[in-house]
């Protein structure tokens, strides 16, 4: 009995063996998600004409003017929640601009002059990295005001 066990017990092992790589791919596929809870202070307006931006980047190198945004989303109220569904990469870094003259579109280029500037940061004027593990979410809140503006 135990030698006809034996090459069922190595074809088993064999079996779990591919299994392990697809599981991982599984795990390195499932989605990130993401919710920003947005916090403006300022004095602006915030509605459907003015709207608030939440872009995200792969590298802490946008505060330099590094690198492209790899997702944006809008809001239109000053408390509220946007959601990147699946981020793809782990960390990300949040930027938030609102534009008080209502002319931004969040993809034509730079924010204007005068847009007002927050990020999701633990150390006032650093980027924080939000790691966010394949098959997980995260929250994060951006408080951000007038303080700091687009030159």
């Amino acid at each position: 009995m135990k030698h006809l066990l034996a090459p069922l017990c190595a074809a088993l092992v064999v079996c779990a063996a591919a299994f392990v790589p697809a599981i991982a791919q599984d795990k390195a596929a499932a989605p990130r998600t993401l919710k920003v809870k947005l916090n403006y202070t300022g004095t602006g307006t915030v509605d459907d004409k003015h709207h608030i931006f939440v872009f995200l980047f792969d590298s802490p190198g946008f505060v330099r003017g590094e690198g492209m945004p790899i997702g944006s989303q809008s809001a239109t109220s000053k408390d509220a929640v946007v959601t990147f569904s699946d981020t793809g990469k782990s960390p990300v870094y949040v930027a938030t601009v609102y534009d008080p003259t209502g002319g931004y579109d969040g993809q034509s280029g730079p924010p204007p002059a005068g847009s007002s500037l927050g990020m999701y940061s633990k150390n006032p004027g650093d980027p924080a990295a939000i790691d966010i593990e394949a098959g997980k979410s995260a929250d994060v809140q951006v408080t951000f005001d007038d303080t700091s503006k687009m030159q």
